[in-house]
């Protein structure tokens, strides 16, 4: 398999305007073969999946970030359409509770990582907290730094304590974004999807993408990095991270545990 390091970011030389959104370099020019290939990797993730959940000592933690309608409800659709979900679990972070609310930002985070053996997708994520809280000036410059060195921290503690760390940005263009909203709107089957206050966010796009460059370059790291997905193309989007799965699984050197002695 072709290395994916062009799309990791290096916090050294990063810029967002570097990465194009509609590249569709996974892309092998046809549907039906890119159909195939999807298929194939699915079928490789579950059967590594298999045996982190039967070893039972590794984590693994994969972090879907993006701006509405980027896709990350679909890329969980298809990377994992293989996968039993034993020993998979989805958390999605909506608007704090007062619960929530009343603890610092990382504590309900910290309650949804992996348990051994365990790959936790996070449907939106901790990130939010250096996000959309910027862009609404909820906190300050000097705030926003204490928690990149904070969520760092964070990382480094899964990182050191058996988890293993892949984040996605699912970078779509402000166009690809109108076109989908416009699809939800269009059928009766995705339009419980559509939030009026997305149309707001959008007009603050800029303020977001300059949001999202500061914190993937300050929070790139060497055990918790980042990846930029072009995600414009849905198929380019799910055979990239279907890719950085698989490699990450295979990394790992997983091994069925063996018959325990009597």
């Amino acid at each position: 398999m072709p290395s994916l390091d062009k799309y990791r970011v290096d916090a050294k030389k990063f810029s967002l305007k570097d990465f194009k959104s509609n590249d569709k370099s996974e892309r092998s020019g046809s549907k039906e073969q890119d159909a195939i290939e999807l298929a194939n990797l699915a079928t490789e993730i579950n059967a590594l999946q298999d045996i982190l959940n039967a070893e039972s000592k590794r984590k693994v933690l994969l972090v879907l970030q993006g701006m509405d309608a980027s896709g990350k409800d679909g890329t969980v659709r298809h990377v994992f359409s293989e996968c039993d979900p034993l020993g998979i679990r989805l958390a999605s972070f909506k608007a704090p509770s007062s619960e929530e609310l009343a603890h610092d930002y990382l504590w309900r985070v910290h309650q949804q990582v992996p348990k051994a053996g365990e790959l936790v997708i996070f449907n939106r994520s901790h990130y939010e907290d250096v996000l959309i809280v910027k862009v609404h000036n909820w906190i300050d410059e000097a705030e926003c730094k204490r928690r990149f060195a904070q969520i760092n921290d964070f990382e480094r503690l899964l990182t050191e304590t058996g988890t293993t760390i892949i984040k996605c940005f699912l970078h779509i263009s402000k166009e690809e974004q109108k076109t989908r909203m416009q699809e939800r709107l269009d059928d009766p089957t995705k339009t419980w999807k559509f939030n009026p206050g997305d149309l707001k966010e959008r007009e603050l796009w800029p303020q977001y993408m300059q949001a999202y460059e500061q914190a993937l370059k300050a929070t790139s790291t060497e055990y918790a990095p980042w990846y930029v997905i072009p995600a414009d193309s849905k198929t380019n989007r799910n055979l990239l991270i279907s890719k950085l799965l698989l490699n990450t699984l295979k990394n790992l050197k997983l091994k069925y545990p063996a018959v325990p002695s009597d």
